[in-house]
């Protein structure tokens, strides 16, 4: 009798646990736009709240015709005349999927792009499709965590097989935010979706080894508010820079590895370079050993407009890049070359230098200082300190480093650095001291210590 009521009530807290999970995904108060629908007017805000309904309107309309030129342009994987239809419509195709039927030929309304998207000549079509009815009998749903708009969650599908739910977190910063402003519940849930639609095409468009796969998606109607957004994708774990740096060299070679097929494929990309503009290692995954970027809401295609040089100036918290201005008015690779410095700030600079073989150092050295700094053999810089905390000397910045790595990290970090001279001298726990300097201007010879300086942008 005791087992059998543990049993029921186990049971219980499960169905409460998936219950409460599709509440949220599937929350009322809300209404996306379809992909292959135009944004139309939006709520009224409540009296007094700042900008109005225009402005959100026009914001809404902003992130609409976005959507549009991802769907629409270029001629990559899912390019060509999109069909407008609902997953949630689409006959079965096999235990867990939905497969699409043929395209029906009908108009769009106003040229809005519809999804999914039919495939372009010589492209690999969608092929089947996770849909709504995938989401009816899920369990083991768990919460894995939310940013600046999304929440996502982990599930496990009839057929045994564990993906990832993305979905508008209706308690987040984003969809907040908005409402603080405009009053406007309903038009601030659409604002947001776009994001989500946004990151959907993007991951259909940008396909490629080490981008996260886009498995489906589901507009389900919740009580009296139709077509809740809910995205369906490959599952990773995330990337924990700690845990990384106890791996094997061997597994964070081939992290980078990824990072770098990945970069060449945004460079290169069927919609043109695209950028990443918040390249923190959340914004990635690792699937069997794989690193594959899975937010692509705040990635940008476009290159910056300019009229002279001035106008591309890159800028990062510890040193700018100025590029040329191209005669048709764009600032020359910008895209690619945020992304490459990204790159090396967030992962090359701490996975590739650590407990590397003897034998691949010379070349390692080489790529970091391609990336960043000059190295100086044999010298030190006598003057140009700056004091930090916490210092082993009383006049200068002298830090104790585990590798040159974190000497680049710690440089990166302090506005006043420009340059740091690594000695011969170690802590009782074997940490090298560096010292940090504010430029190089007076470089002297010393054959017990060498001298990193920023190259020149």
């Amino acid at each position: 009798m005791r087992r059998r009521r543990a049993a029921v009530a186990a049971g219980f807290c499960a169905s409460f646990l998936l219950g409460s999970v599709l509440n949220v995904l599937f929350a009322p108060g809300s209404e996306p736009p379809r992909p292959g629908q135009s944004p139309g007017p939006s709520p009224a805000p409540g009296p007094g709240r700042r900008g109005g309904r225009g402005e959100l309107a026009r914001q809404i309309r902003a992130r609409y015709e976005e959507v549009q030129r991802y769907s629409r342009g270029g001629p990559g994987p899912g390019a060509g005349r999109p069909e407008r239809r609902r997953l949630m419509d689409l006959a079965p195709g096999g235990p867990g999927l939905q497969r699409p039927r043929p395209p029906r030929a009908r108009p769009l309304p106003d040229g809005a792009p519809g999804w999914p998207p039919a495939p372009g000549p010589g492209s690999p079509g969608p092929g089947p499709r996770l849909g709504c009815a995938a989401l009816r009998n899920v369990s083991g749903a768990q919460y894995l965590g939310s940013g600046y708009t999304k929440a996502v969650y982990r599930v496990r599908l009839p057929g045994g097989a564990a993906v990832a739910l993305k979905a508008v977190d209706f308690s987040g910063h984003d969809l907040g935010s908005c409402v603080r402003e405009f009053g406007a519940r309903r038009g601030c849930y659409r604002l947001a979706a776009h994001k989500l639609l946004k990151e959907m095409v993007l991951l259909e468009r940008l396909r490629h080894p080490n981008v996260l796969q886009l498995y489906g998606y589901c507009y389900q109607d919740s009580e009296d508010i139709p077509d809740t957004l809910t995205t369906i994708t490959e599952l990773g774990a995330p990337v924990e820079m700690i845990q990384l740096l106890q791996t094997s060299w061997e597994d964070r070679f081939r992290i980078c590895l990824s990072l770098g097929r990945l970069l060449h494929h945004l460079a290169h990309s069927p919609l043109g370079s695209v950028t990443l503009l918040d390249f923190r290692p959340r914004q990635f995954v690792l699937v069997d050993g794989e690193l594959k970027v899975t937010d692509l809401d705040d990635a940008r295609v476009e290159e910056t407009p300019c009229t002279g040089n001035a106008d591309c100036i890159l800028e990062f918290p510890a040193r700018n890049f100025t590029l040329p201005c191209s005669a048709q008015g764009w600032c020359e690779a910008m895209n690619e070359k945020r992304n490459l410095y990204n790159a090396y700030r967030f992962f090359f600079t701490y996975l590739l230098p650590h407990s590397a073989p003897p034998s691949l150092r010379p070349l390692l050295d080489s790529i970091v200082n391609a990336t960043e700094y000059q190295r100086l053999p044999d010298s030190t810089i006598p003057q140009e300190d700056y004091r930090c905390w916490p210092s082993y000397h009383h006049g200068g910045c002298l830090l104790s480093v585990f590798n040159l790595a974190e000497a680049v990290d710690i440089c990166e970090n302090h506005a006043q650095c420009q340059a740091f001279v690594v000695t011969n001298q170690t802590t009782w726990t074997g940490r090298q001291l560096v010292f940090f300097k504010t430029g190089w201007s007076h470089v002297v010879p010393d054959p017990s210590k060498t001298t990193y300086v920023r190259a020149s942008g």
